[in-house]
């Protein structure tokens, strides 16, 4: 009997995905520019496409305005906030929350109305699937958790759900799977670990979920402010700080710090060459 040897294909660094997208975490206290920070990316002539929880993109569109109006047809959004009313015991969601399983639809195959772009997973590196925030993600997952276990008695069990939920997503945006750039803003949370010193993380479902959540990024960055009034300058940092650890694939060419104008836009071209 003859054998025959099977030959595999082993793909060389060279192929590495990195080579044509980036998976980015930006991180950032409110009002540090993040959402705005974006410009560069539609200025670079990427697509964007945003799944918009927070319902902030005014600075973006001002800034597409002023600076390449012609570019606006280049972003997609779609905003995810489920619906609120009033109630005796405080606000309260109107009917089923429907903002996270939303967005797993989109994730899987993107459509709104007359606007059909089918799967994120397809892209390519021309476009960026963009998540702002993960912050209000999280909010949504955890609604639609609470809803998914009405008879819960173990309010962890609703906490553990929705946990589970978001770093599923996270899995999604980062694994090989999605061949396409992505972009994660969350606002920062400040938590003190066992040997008593602070530490910024991702804010997420509650405490738990949000030191892990870098780990599924290469790419982590911080948008920042200093000064203040006509001296206030936003920046993004590409280099660790004493409070929050960042990462990114290319510290021997990288800036330590970028200038919001061009930030991101310079980070994906550093990472590329």
């Amino acid at each position: 009997m003859s054998r025959q040897l099977m030959r595999f294909s082993v793909p060389s660094l060279a192929d590495h995905q990195s080579a044509t997208t980036t998976k980015l975490l930006l991180l950032g206290d409110s009002g540090t520019a993040k959402t705005g920070s974006l410009i560069s990316l539609v200025q670079a002539d990427y697509k964007l496409n945003i799944l918009d929880f927070d319902n902030g993109l005014d600075s973006l569109v001002q800034q597409i305005k002023a600076k390449c109006p012609e570019k606006m047809k280049n972003v997609n959004f779609i905003t995810l906030r489920d619906k609120m009313k009033a109630s005796p015991m405080g606000p309260i969601i109107d009917g089923q929350p429907k903002a996270f399983i939303t967005a797993l639809n989109m994730l899987d195959n993107w459509k709104d109305g007359d606007i059909n772009l089918g799967k994120p997973s397809a892209w390519g590196a021309d476009q960026v699937l963009v998540i702002d925030s993960l912050t209000m993600m999280s909010d949504a997952a955890f609604s639609w958790a609470e809803f998914m276990n009405p008879s819960a008695k173990d309010r962890r069990q609703i906490y553990g759900a929705a946990q589970d939920a978001v770093e599923h997503v996270l899995a999604l945006l980062t694994g090989p799977g999605m061949a396409t750039n992505v972009v994660v803003i969350a606002h920062t949370k400040y938590m003190e670990r066992p040997d008593g010193t602070m530490k910024g993380f991702p804010t997420s479902i509650g405490n738990a979920l949000s030191p892990k959540i870098p780990a599924y990024f290469n790419s982590v960055a911080l948008a920042t402010t200093t000064g203040a009034g006509a001296s206030l300058k936003r920046q993004i940092a590409t280099i660790s700080t004493g409070l929050i650890d960042l990462k990114n694939p290319a510290s021997m060419k990288m800036q330590g710090i970028l200038p919001i104008d061009t930030a991101l836009a310079d980070f994906f071209k550093t990472v590329r060459n």
